[in-house]
């Protein structure tokens, strides 16, 4: 190295610079060398560890290779040093290599779903990358993308290989009490260990690559130090200014490309989080005890896998800001140092003040984070709630009431938001004015401490940069800070649901013994009694008892769904299970029947028409291929529980557990279902049944009976042994059997057609197809059905092309446009603040300098220092202005989407899936709540940055004006190029982001029935395809954010080039003062660019959110609640005259009439029956009653008043329904009775002990005050539906409709129900959709309905006597 020292003057100091022969001898030599001798061993490791198989090489090219080497070292050893014949052969072998390489292009393109493994190499990669991503970029142009055209996802990102890597790591559980008390000592590492460990080793590669590109950071400012160095200096030659300009763009290109790398690696590791964070909750959520499952709603495990696992996602992106923020400062720090001298300090002594400031701050805003965390989750709970019952509010008139809990809570969530908006504003404040401060700060020192120090361009504007790069760190912790606090809230809420106690596997034993069961088990509200049973293999085993009594919980036990205290349950072979409340998944109905398992034609045939599953599949428009919605909502109840016991028989298990079945089925179609399928000649004959039931004809069948009485065995033994016995069960029989005995004897009558008399839920007729078929097998209603008609739901739709500017002035008009307009007129002052001293500073660094100082300088300091504060305030302001702007917008878009999706008609709901809606609320109201406010902040800061440089770039060199605006066409249409296709793949990303919430949530509702059947892994692996699918468009937008920010950031460093190169040339007509401010602002640039684009990207598709949250504006709507000017009487109905003349309607525009031309006239205070065949119309007409569905012909009057000339609340609110399905929502029991609080407790306690609840509430602990859980699961059936008769009698309106009320209720709660009815209800009137005919014997007249027409009305002994339908289903149900 001596003789390049010595040679330097030959090297640099000269016009025509060359190196020395001695450099180029060693140092040009060695450097390849050390590159390759310094990677090799980490490339032999690597290669070691990933073996992808053997490479195979034909004979031909290994007797190619080894000519050529041969050749090559005969030529060497010859002298040759440059040979025709080997330069011939590589030329020739390129050309012909070129052929194949493009056929194997082409053939990769046509493929519909291009797999594409990345290689962990760095350049390869993105040749690689761009390539593709270019390819599907231009199909984004042409036209907006679907699903085909993405990738398929690697095989290292797909969850079946990510979530067990997960899983595996997580801590053995311990139990819920252990946890409670070490949480602080032990809990908290364990997770976050686990994460660690499963992502850390691929994150920590993304560190690697963070520390050359800090550095690399520090090279721009060091060679705007150079280049005004070379300005000051009239002698020095001129192409070192072209050197520097050359440096400075290689430098920038090699950081652009090593951040993107840098960025993928981020992005990957956080998608795989989020895949193993929905993975392993999944997974937990079938494995957690009931007692554990109810301490977390479906909303805040849905949240879970949204918004928790989301956070975790955006921190991966920023979290190596940590360490990298105090590197960039602590270097940035270092070379101001080498600038100005121990001035630094000052600036270094602000940003200490700000740290403490900021700590304050983001304590504050962790707390707040909580608590908004908290309301948003019983937000979602409640409307989970809401959307789950829609239709029992809608029949009682409450969606008021639940839309004001609903505001409620969103107003307290707002609150918190207001508050971390005023903390952000501060946040934002010390932030953005903190590089100013320090740079103000440094400079007053600088100049004050010494009259000669004098600040000139170099100090000034290398600092300058220097204090930009520090921005960037300083501006970035907060953000890291608050990210990491949200993450570590998300961190505990994750790991006490990960940690919840798991259902212990040994609760029953399987041995290979007869079927035996023998256990101590723990009912939920804490009944602990002794039970001990033991049941032959193949016997039929009845359990019968009062509400209650723990039926339900002795199959529970059984199934190992209890908690065991002592003893033991052994079952020997699989377990069927049918659950009370039948639990039906959103797919067609031969699929819930198949339940995953192989179809077979012949049996599966056998099992629909042993369930009497027939008749409904000629009625179903798509026969068995018909989509069955969300919860089985266009099914009856009758139906779905028929589905729910085909589903258990088609699986063909030793042993089956069916939690009263048949209550839910009209009496002869249970006889058909019990013969067929459960009695001793049934298709379970010689399996092992335990039916829980309170049909007392099934008994004297049964091998053994259980009686159960508040959570114990009383009496067990066969019909006849318990009747002898003259115990509880003789006398409960002898009560109750009078109106059933015959039934025992009666032989099933009638066609298979007659056997599904049953209600038809108001969306069953909704899919009726218009022509009926008579067709009398499952084959032939599968043939004549159309695909088209058996589609119900609507999938989440992904809207295309861009966004309309409606949807961005809908928003404007949200949060209001004074403030709108006032935001921007801030943010222009703040720029325009920032650019004023900064030139400001450049004419002062031009200041001339005379003995050694600059005059004026104090003045100078003062009004740099007033600019300052001008900016600061604007900041202030701003932030203020945006973040209110936001929370007022999101208030009015919340609130109106929730008024819409209330005031929409049932149909609505049975078309669109709940994920689709609780998508609406909890995700896209979060992006409204939070992103977006953010969002435009940072876009309009990036705006106005990149408008300032090019202003002052162009004011400084003139020249740049021939560049920038091609530059400015080409990032233009990269911009756009961009954001078609980002758009596009953010919505698919949404689109299929719904599905796996639906999913989740249909899983939590039937985790019993998933592993009573032992399905989980055919569960988990259809959400993790879901997942899955999910990221398969999520990948493609990470990979196209790196494709756009390598062009964009060309176009950046383009600028910053031509700004050195055109200052290079015009270095004699330049201040050294204006060409720093030019260079410094274009080194921001880049940046700004980077982030102008990525931000309006963001902004549109953020904005989508508000698309969506708007469209339930358009969609139809109910008639108005309440009319106007309203002239109904205040007491009305006061007699209950019911008038219906010519009455029809229709369920959709496309479809005929379900009921037509029915005419009754029913006076006030009779009892009217409701019967009728399946699909005959007998909700159809309750529902025209209460307007669900409005008239296509005719009216109906009650008391003289049209009901269609009502408000629908004042129409609904005077009538009363008892529904089929009792609805209850989490809250206090008063509040499910009362959500108007419109009675006084003495009135609630009266209705209760009507309807025989008051012994039991006064039991509870909080009395009325008992707190349901959701969906009201710590009561029993029974207890739910007495629940709904209280209301109804606190309601006591004029008319009652009973919509087969008391199908989950035993006898005797029946007659006390029935026997309530007629006495409370004696001066109303009474219409019962009845499947017992016995209930309705004694009223006063029975309406027969057939095919949607009026077949029979008068009283029950006269339509007898007719000898007509009504006769026929009264002979079936053995009552004739």
């Amino acid at each position: 190295f001596r003789h390049v020292l010595d040679d330097w003057n030959r090297t640099w100091q000269t016009h025509n610079p060359d190196l020395t022969p001695c450099f180029q001898n060693t140092v040009l030599v060695w450097i390849p060398c050390l590159y390759l001798w310094l990677s090799a061993p980490f490339y032999i490791l690597y290669l070691k560890r990933n073996d992808r198989g053997y490479i195979c090489m034909t004979h031909l090219n290994r007797a190619k290779t080894l000519l050529a080497t041969f050749l090559i070292q005969y030529e060497r050893m010859k002298g040759v040093q440059s040979s025709g014949v080997m330069l011939n052969f590589w030329l020739v072998a390129l050309v012909c290599a070129t052929v194949t390489f493009r056929s194997k292009i082409l053939h990769a393109l046509t493929e519909v779903n291009m797999t594409f493994a990345l290689k962990r190499t760095l350049f390869a990669v993105h040749v690689v990358i761009y390539f593709f991503n270019s390819v599907l970029m231009v199909i984004g142009y042409k036209r907006p993308l679907e699903e085909k055209d993405l990738w398929s996802l690697n095989t290292e990102d797909k969850s079946e290989k990510v979530v067990p890597q997960l899983v595996r790591r997580q801590p053995i559980e311990e139990s819920e009490i252990l946890l409670a008390k070490t949480l602080q000592k032990t809990g908290e590492p364990s997770l976050f260990c686990a994460l660690c460990r499963t992502f850390g080793p691929y994150f920590l590669v993304s560190s690697l690559y963070k520390i050359i590109h800090d550095i690399l950071m520090f090279v721009g400012p060091e060679i705007l130090r150079l280049l005004i160095q070379f300005v000051n200096d009239s002698s020095a030659p001129t192409w070192h200014g072209y050197f520097y300009t050359t440096l400075l763009l290689v430098c920038t290109c090699v950081q652009t490309l090593i951040l993107q790398k840098y960025f993928h690696v981020c992005f990957v590791t956080g998608m795989r989080l989020r895949t193993a964070i929905v993975g392993a909750v999944y997974r937990k959520a079938l494995v957690i005890t009931n007692a554990a499952r109810r301490t977390s709603t479906v909303g805040e495990i849905v949240n879970l896998m949204s918004v928790d696992a989301q956070r975790f996602m955006d921190l991966i992106t920023y979290i190596n800001m940590i360490w990298s923020a105090p590197l960039q400062v602590i270097l940035a720090l270092y070379f101001l140092w080498q600038n100005l001298g121990p001035s630094v300090l000052a600036g270094v002594a602000v940003m200490v003040l700000m740290v403490p400031l900021n700590a304050v701050i983001a304590m504050k805003t962790k707390t707040y984070q909580v608590a908004q965390m908290k309301s948003k989750d019983n937000r979602i709970k409640l409307m989970n709630e809401v959307l789950n019952g829609i239709k029992v509010l809608k029949l009682y008139a409450w969606e008021l009431a639940f839309k004001d809990k609903v505001s409620a809570i969103r107003e307290s969530e707002l609150r918190v938001l207001m508050k971390t908006a005023y903390l952000g504003a501060v946040s934002t404040f010390t932030w953005v004015c903190a590089p100013f401060l320090v740079a103000l700060s440094t400079f007053a020192v600088y100049v004050l401490v010494d009259d000669h120090n004098i600040l000139d361009a170099q100090k000034a504007f290398v600092s300058l940069a220097l204090f930009n790069i520090l921005r960037f760190p300083l501006n970035m912790l907060p953000m890291v800070i608050s990210s990491m606090v949200q993450a570590s809230v998300s961190m505990k809420r994750l790991r006490v649901f990960l940690s919840h106690e798991e259902l212990d596997e040994d609760n029953v034993e399987r041995p290979a013994i007869t079927a035996c069961e023998s256990s101590d088990s723990i009912w939920k509200s804490g009944i602990k009694q002794m039970i001990n049973v033991r049941v032959p293999e193949g016997a039929f085993v009845a359990v019968v008892g009062h509400v209650g009594s723990g039926k339900s919980s002795l199959l529970s036990a059984l199934l190992g769904e209890m908690q065991k205290q002592e003893g033991s349950v052994s079952i020997k072979g699989s377990v069927a299970y049918v659950p009370q409340q039948a639990w039906i998944q959103n797919a067609t109905l031969k699929d819930n029947i198949l339940f995953g398992r192989e179809a077979k034609d012949s049996w599966y045939e056998k099992v629909v028409e042993a369930c009497a599953l027939l008749p409904d599949l000629e009625v179903l428009p798509g026969g068995d291929l018909t989509e069955i919605g969300e919860k089985g909502v266009n099914l009856s109840g009758g139906q779905k529980q028929r589905v729910s016991v085909a589903r258990a028989v088609y699986c063909n298990c030793a042993v089956y557990l069916l939690d009263d079945p048949l209550s839910a089925v009209d009496a002869h179609v249970g006889k058909h279902i019990f013969e067929k399928v459960i009695g001793p000649q049934g298709l379970l004959q010689g399996r092992t049944r335990v039916l829980v039931t309170h049909g007392l004809s099934f008994l004297p069948q049964a091998d053994l009976i259980l009686v159960m009485v508040d959570g114990e065995i009383t009496e067990m033994g066969s019909y006849t042994e318990l009747l002898g016995r003259q115990g509880a069960f003789a006398e409960f029989l002898r009560t109750y059997a009078s109106t059933e005995q015959e039934e025992v004897e009666e032989s099933v009558g009638g066609e298979a057609g007659l056997l599904v008399s049953e209600l038809l839920s108001c969306s069953q007729i909704s899919l009726n197809a218009a022509g009926k078929t008579e067709a009398n097998d499952v084959a032939a209603a599968k043939t004549t059905k159309s695909t088209e008609a058996a589609r119900l739901t609507e999938a989440d739709k992904a809207n295309t092309g861009r966004v309309k500017l409606s949807v961005f002035w809908e928003y404007m008009k949200a949060i209001g446009l004074p403030l709108s307009i006032f935001s921007i007129f801030l943010f222009f002052c703040h720029h325009l603040s920032s650019l004023g001293s900064n030139y400001w500073l450049s004419l002062w660094t031009d200041d001339p300098v005379i003995n050694n100082t600059q005059p004026n300088r104090e003045m100078r300091l003062g009004v740099y220092g007033a600019f300052g504060l001008t900016q600061g305030i604007a900041v202030f302001w701003y932030s203020v202005t945006v973040s209110v702007g936001g929370i007022l917008a999101s208030r009015y878009l919340h609130q109106t989407m929730l008024y819409n999706v209330l005031r929409s008609p049932m149909s609505f709901f049975e078309r669109t899936p709940s994920g689709n809606l609780v998508n609406r609320f909890a995700k896209e109201t979060d992006t409204i709540d939070t992103v977006i406010p953010s969002i435009i902040k940072m876009f309009m800061g990036s705006m106005f940055n990149v408008l300032g440089s090019c202003a002052v770039i162009l004011i400084a060199t003139p020249l740049v004006a021939i560049i920038i605006p091609p530059l400015g066409l080409l990032y233009f249409f990269v911009q756009r190029f961009y954001v078609a296709s980002s758009r596009q793949l953010k919505r698919l990303e949404s689109v299929s982001r719904s599905p796996v919430y639906t999913h989740f949530n249909e899983t939590l509702l039937g985790t019993s029935v998933i592993r009573a059947f032992g399905e989980q892994q055919r569960f988990i692996r259809e959400s993790d395809g879901r997942v899955d699918h999910n990221q398969t468009a999520y990948f493609p937008s990470i990979v196209a954010n790196r494709w756009l920010a390598v062009r964009l950031e060309f176009v950046g460093n383009c600028i910053v080039t031509f700004a050195a190169l055109f200052a290079v040339m015009a270095r004699d007509s330049l201040s050294p003062g204006i060409m720093g401010l030019s260079i410094s602002y274009a080194l921001q640039v880049t940046t700004s660019l980077n982030w102008l684009v990525r931000m309006s990207s963001e902004v549109e598709t953020n904005i989508v959110a508000v698309e969506k949250v708007k469209e339930y504006g358009d969609t139809e709507k109910e008639a108005e609640w309440r009319l106007e000017h309203s002239t109904l009487p205040a007491g009305w109905p006061t007699t209950g005259h019911i008038e219906i003349r010519n009455f029809g309607l229709r369920y959709r525009e496309d479809l005929e009439l379900a009921i037509s031309d029915i005419s009754v006239n029913i006076e006030g205070g009779e009892k009217v029956g409701i019967v009728g065949r399946t699909g005959a119309g007998k909700s159809s007409l309750t529902l025209g009653l209460f307007r669900i569905i409005e008239a296509a012909q005719g009216e109906i009057c009650i008391d003289g008043v049209n009901i269609a000339k009502l408000g629908l609340h004042e129409l609904r609110s005077r009538i009363t329904i008892i529904p089929q399905d009792p609805v209850l929502f989490s809250g206090s029991l008063r509040m499910n009775l009362d959500p108007f609080d419109g009675y006084t407790d003495e009135e609630v306690w009266r209705a209760l002990e009507l309807a025989h609840l008051k012994n039991f509430v006064s039991g509870l602990p909080d009395k009325l005050n008992h707190e349901c859980s959701e969906g009201g699961e710590n009561l029993s059936l029974g207890q739910r539906q007495l629940v709904c008769l209280a209301r109804a009698l606190l309601r006591k309106t004029k008319i009652l409709v009973l919509d087969e009320a008391t199908a989950a209720v035993d006898l005797e709660t029946d007659n006390l129900i029935q026997s309530t009815i007629r006495t409370q209800f004696e001066d109303c009137t009474v219409l019962t959709i009845a499947h017992r005919l016995n209930t309705i014997m004694d009223y006063t007249r029975v309406l027969v309905l057939d095919k949607g027409h009026m077949a029979e009305f008068g009283s029950p002994s006269n339509l007898i006597a007719k000898k007509g339908i009504f006769y026929k289903m009264a002979k079936d149900s053995g009552l004739v």
